[in-house]
């Protein structure tokens, strides 16, 4: 154990077997000896180093940093996350750079944790982060916190080692449901194909058949009556024609059943298409919300994901939330406010009187409203309120949390491009 106070090192005890962090400023006695400072990077073990890189940095935040060293031009997201666990270990140069820009991005976080007075209500804070997900500020905040004690070092180490797994779980399963939304596809897609070949060869055998028909009673005309020359050559012909017309008769019945088939085949081919159209739609939207909701998991757990957790920041503007479900608006409340933006919800109609749209879309910069829980009419009126004042808003596929925040992740861009024009 080296003797710098507010050092924390792993080390693994032979008698004792698992691997434990055990902090040097803590006595045999229990007492602690630290100085009421933050702990410098410099002074975690280095199998601290990476969970910080990896989970508190982003590989754009890192590239700037190392931009700053002239090093690195070249690297790779996976070289830069090695260099900078690597550098993190060195104090000059590289250590300190990494400690100013870590600080730097999480000062909100810093300054949230530093009003804990005890480890009890340091570990209260970790635990409401971890809830609502605010992982990266939080985690450098409880680590170089003075207070931070062995027991709290472990367990936030351990959850943000286990929010990784949770992650890769969920989008193993969001893109499962991706090729299932394929494989269903183009089983539809060759359904069609076989009712489009059935229905054209149809088509074909009918007109082949009266073809036939007409070609044959003309031949039996233009060869049997004229030499009708006896009253039974001229019972015979009758008979043929009789013969012919009921055929005839026959085949026109058949190719009306036909045209009815190939009617009720042409309804079925369109609602095919209208439900391939449909299928083809929401995979691409699921497609979408996949690849915006794993940018924005991506900075909770992979150091490649460089930039998406700067683009969630919608401070200084103020979102309306007309309808949804009772039990997730406190949810949605939490996720707009942690991005900085004013929250303000109506039912929709149910309970709270439709005369409040025009007031609450008047103080909105943004309107939201889930079509699958809202009725026709408020949508309607949200819809006519938005154009008249010229306010932006958007309909949402469903009133899930992950569409709430593709939504605002949308917005959050919108305003990063608008300012860099």
């Amino acid at each position: 154990m080296g003797a710098r106070s507010g050092r924390i090192e792993l080390i693994t005890r032979e008698q004792d077997g698992p691997l434990e962090l055990e902090p040097d400023y803590l006595r045999s006695d229990g007492a602690s000896t630290r100085s009421p400072r933050r702990t410098r990077i410099w002074e975690f073990d280095a199998s601290l180093h990476c969970s910080i890189i990896g989970t508190c940095l982003t590989t754009a935040e890192l590239r700037h940093v190392f931009d700053k060293l002239k090093i690195g031009a070249a690297a790779s997201a996976h070289e830069l996350h090695a260099l900078g666990v690597t550098l993190a270990g060195r104090r000059e140069p590289g250590a300190k750079f990494l400690q100013k820009a870590l600080d730097r991005r999480h000062h909100i976080a810093i300054s949230r944790y530093a009003k804990a007075k005890d480890p009890a209500a340091l570990a209260a804070m970790w635990a409401e982060s971890l809830k609502q997900g605010d992982i990266p500020g939080a985690y450098w905040a409880i680590l170089t916190h003075p207070l931070a004690t062995e027991a709290i070092v472990k367990q936030a180490f351990g959850d943000v080692h286990m929010l990784s797994h949770l992650v890769g779980a969920a989008n193993r399963a969001d893109i499962r449901r991706l090729r299932e939304l394929e494989q269903q596809n183009g089983d539809l897609a060759e359904k069609v194909e076989r009712q489009q070949r059935r229905l054209q060869e149809g088509f074909v055998s009918r007109d082949r058949t009266i073809r036939q028909l007409s070609a044959m009673l003309a031949t039996s005309v233009r060869a049997e009556l004229p030499s009708a020359r006896t009253p039974n050559d001229a019972e015979a012909a009758d008979h043929t024609i009789r013969d012919l017309k009921r055929r005839l008769a026959h085949e026109i019945v058949r190719r009306e059943r036909s045209d009815a088939r190939a009617g009720e085949l042409a309804a079925a081919l369109g609602q095919a298409e209208e439900a391939l159209h449909r299928s083809q739609r929401q995979r691409e939207t699921l497609q979408h919300e996949l690849e915006d909701m794993e940018a924005h998991l991506a900075t909770l757990a992979q150091p490649t994901a460089s930039g998406a957790a700067e683009r969630f920041d919608l401070s200084g503007i103020t979102v309306l939330y007309v309808g949804g479900r009772a039990h997730q608006i406190p949810q949605i409340k939490r996720l707009i406010e942690r991005a900085g933006a004013r929250f303000f919800h109506h039912d929709g109609g149910i309970e709270q009187s439709s005369g409040l749209l025009p007031g609450l879309i008047s103080r909105a910069d943004r309107v939201l409203f889930p079509i699958d829980c809202v009725s026709h009419g408020a949508a309607a009126v949200v819809k006519r309120l938005c154009r008249a004042s010229g306010r932006s808003y958007e309909p949402l596929r469903t009133s899930s949390l992950a569409c709430v925040l593709i939504a605002l992740l949308r917005k959050s861009a919108s305003r990063e491009e608008a300012a860099v024009q």
